[in-house]
């Protein structure tokens, strides 16, 4: 059934998926996708913020989330890749918000390209939160998308500390695009239990994870 669906393709002794590692769903429907867990991660990487933070929001649903939960009072400066984020961060009067610039990236609504590159370079921030397609210890901190993956590198160069949000089901996935390798994860931010085997490979590289538990009205 889940090969006349298009998902996987049987092969001898199992089956591997036949999706593209280059496949980005729609904007929509992966806001939709691990919602309860998106809300709980965001929440909890906004408590990470201090007052006067220079932080790097990163293009995606769950930092969108994110953007969404802080706190309307904390004066912060907040530098954003993405449309729908700086329209968040838009209407909160003590955030210092700043957008790189760049080429609209359609559907996505990230800013891409040299300009979106180069506005990281000579700048010093504090975190930069980062969303991911897939994390895995060999392959690293993947994306779907080469042009976004690079200007994540950019804001990785500029940022002293980096912040992971991730739901449980990037961990152990690849994407098309490698952005960096895992060592450069300072904390990440999951719904994953503290089993996960990725999980544990992290914390043996002394990166901090925090857990969150999505709450039974967000599941809703």
């Amino acid at each position: 059934a889940l090969e006349m669906e298009g998902v996987i393709r049987r092969v001898r002794g199992g089956a591997i998926s036949s999706i593209s590692r280059s496949y980005e769903p729609p904007l929509q429907q992966r806001e939709m996708r691990e919602r309860a867990a998106k809300i709980s991660i965001g929440r909890a990487a906004a408590d990470l913020l201090r007052d006067g933070e220079i932080a790097i929001l990163d293009v995606g649903t769950t930092t969108l989330e994110m953007a969404r939960a802080i706190n309307r009072r904390q004066t912060l400066t907040i530098i954003a890749g993405s449309l729908p984020i700086a329209l968040e961060l838009g209407q909160k009067s003590e955030i210092r918000t700043l957008i790189t610039g760049g080429m609209v990236r359609q559907g996505e609504l990230s800013l891409i390209g040299l300009r979106a590159e180069s506005f990281y370079s000579d700048l010093n921030c504090d975190t930069v939160f980062l969303g991911v397609a897939g994390i895995s210890i060999e392959k690293g901190l993947t994306e779907y998308n080469l042009d976004d993956a690079r200007v994540k590198q950019a804001a990785l160069r500029a940022a002293r500390r980096c912040v992971v949000l991730a739901d449980a089901s990037k961990l152990g996935k690849i994407a098309f695009a490698t952005v960096a390798s895992v060592d450069v994860v300072d904390v990440l931010i999951t719904d994953a239990p503290p089993t996960h085997p990725i999980v544990q490979a992290l914390e043996e590289r002394d990166v901090e994870v925090i857990h969150v538990e999505p709450s039974y009205e967000e599941k809703k």
